[in-house]
Parts: C-alpha cells; sequence; structure tokens
C-alpha cells in the first residue's frame, strides 16, 4: 500500500470529511493540520505541493497518494486510487 499524506486545515469541513473517510475504511494516512504547524513545518508543506502542483496555491484538504495528489474533498477519487469499490452518493 502507498503512503497516504493528509493535509488539512484544523476548522475545516471539508477536511473532517476527508479524515473521516479514510478512518472510516480503516487507511492509515499522515494527516497534518496545516494552521496547526509551526512556520518551518507550513513552509516544508509549500513547498513538497508546489513542487507536485507547479504553483504555490494551497487548497484543503491535499491528499498525495505517492506521487499523485487529490485537491479536495474527493472520496470518489479516493477510492479509485486506493481500489476500493464505488459507493452511491457518497459525500
Amino acid at each position: 500500500m502507498v503512503n497516504i499524506k493528509l493535509y488539512t486545515l484544523s476548522t475545516c469541513p471539508w477536511c473532517k470529511k476527508a479524515k473521516r473517510f479514510f478512518a472510516d475504511n480503516h487507511i492509515v494516512v499522515n494527516a497534518v493540520d496545516y494552521d496547526l504547524s509551526d512556520e518551518q513545518d507550513q513552509a516544508a508543506i509549500q513547498r513538497e505541493i508546489k513542487a507536485l502542483t507547479g504553483n504555490g496555491n494551497l487548497s484543503f484538504p491535499f491528499a498525495i497518494f505517492g506521487d499523485i495528489f487529490v485537491v479536495g474533498y474527493r472520496p470518489d477519487r479516493y477510492r479509485e486510487l486506493l481500489g476500493l469499490e464505488a459507493q452511491p452518493d457518497e459525500r
């Protein structure tokens, strides 16, 4: 299984849904709340996101599956990348 990183904001409802998706599906992720991180960690996260996306725009949740990234709460895409069965109208 690929190592999954999940960058979120502590107050973001979509970020909370993303965390819940992985927990409900028993998928271990390395979740980091960007807004609760110190400046050094925030700078490292910004560099990592910029390297993947080609720009410095930050949008959360931001999930990284190896070298593939998913911006926003996208349970359909998470399922596809994890090889899980599709679920009707999962929001």
